[in-house]
């Protein structure tokens, strides 16, 4: 059997749903055979929601820093301050401040190696702000921490059937257009195109592009961004070899059910994708980070403020990211292997062997 994968997770914030979900997932400890659960965060937090919430779940095994975590256990790493005050369903300094500092402490080990996989529970983008995270949510902060040959986050929503990736992300509405060029589309385009062959192993994606006008533009009526833009990007990458269509109308290409006949789809702003992508998908969806050489994935949801401590947050969204960081981990491994040793260009001299006779002169008869 190979050895299992370690999965960092960080608990987010103490007062949304963050450990309700930890202790629903891990009440039933066959989930232990697939994976080994090492969770940054505190343990005063993790009894605190145990008694609101009058969970019976195994009990964490609590550790001071990753090596002494053990398989078959859930453990946690205790690395946030003890006095840390819980207000379920309240946004605070406090919150934010323990939300950033598992975080922390999770990146660290994930960057030595000590863990295969992040996955990270919701965080409150308002109150995790201090001087060492001035920014508007995970992607952004993971893409500074770990992107130090220049790549690019790419943040995706994944189901096993449906994908949707961004153009832009966490920005004013606003902002979006003078955002959009042909070389921000490619970059996401490519980015996009080598993920869904490396952590999805899917051999010819085939994307998606959507307008960013209603319409798509309706040839230059509604707006020119699809053809100054969009319409130049997916020409571009399909010269490059890149297996994509579009722009397409955002609204009749959900609602017609086309997204089924693609393997992935770029939106071109987050509410675009985002909407109809929970709309299908908000129990099962998962944010995944591409782009990156680590693997990060997150359910789909947020604090959940309001039902934090009333025992009906869902855990089929964390699980889902749990097992897709898991698979994404395995397929990069696998792509990685098969790329790794490739056999050499051989070019044999075949000597005269392609000399052609020359007929056109006459033969001497004697």
């Amino acid at each position: 059997m190979s050895e299992l994968i370690k999965v960092g997770i960080t608990h987010g914030d103490v007062n949304g749903v963050g450990y309700e979900i930890l202790l629903k997932t891990f009440s039933d400890a066959r989930i232990l055979e697939l994976f080994h659960p090492i969770i940054y965060g505190s343990s005063k937090s993790a009894s605190y929601h145990r008694k609101v919430l009058n969970s019976e779940t195994q009990n964490f095994h609590i550790i001071s820093k990753v090596e002494e975590s053990h398989g078959g256990k859930v453990n946690l790493v205790n690395c946030v301050r003890e006095e840390i005050k819980i207000e379920l369903g309240t946004a605070s300094a406090d919150a934010g401040e323990s939300a950033y500092t598992a975080l922390d402490v999770a990146c660290r080990d994930l960057a030595n190696g000590k863990i295969d996989l992040l996955v990270t529970l919701p965080i409150n983008k308002d109150t995790i702000q201090n001087d060492h995270f001035q920014f508007p949510g995970h992607t952004e902060f993971l893409e500074k921490r770990f992107a130090s040959n220049g790549e690019k986050a790419l943040m995706v929503m994944a189901t096993e059937t449906m994908r949707v990736a961004l153009a832009t992300a966490h920005i004013p509405l606003s902002e979006v257009p003078s955002k959009l060029s042909r070389e921000l589309i490619m970059e996401k385009l490519k980015t996009l195109d080598h993920s869904l062959k490396r952590d999805f192993r899917i051999e010819k994606p085939r994307i998606a592009v959507l307008g960013l006008n209603p319409h798509a533009g309706e040839n230059g009526l509604l707006g020119k961004e699809e053809s100054e833009i969009i319409a130049p990007a997916v020409k571009e990458a399909q010269d490059q070899w890149i297996l994509c269509a579009g722009p397409f109308p955002a609204d009749g290409f959900f609602g017609s059910g086309r997204f089924k006949e693609f393997d992935a789809i770029l939106a071109m702003y987050h509410d675009q994708g985002l909407i109809p992508f929970k709309t299908l998908a908000m129990d099962s969806g998962v944010n995944f980070t591409a782009g990156l050489p680590v693997v990060r994935t997150s359910p789909d949801h947020g604090t959940a403020y309001d039902i934090a401590g009333k025992n009906l947050a869902s855990d089929e969204s964390f699980r889902q990211a749990i097992y897709m960081g898991i698979d994404i981990v395995r397929n990069r491994q696998a792509y990685d292997e098969a790329r790794k040793n490739p056999l050499k260009k051989m070019f044999f001299d075949r000597g005269k062997d392609d000399e052609k006779l020359d007929l056109t002169g006459e033969e001497e008869i004697s």
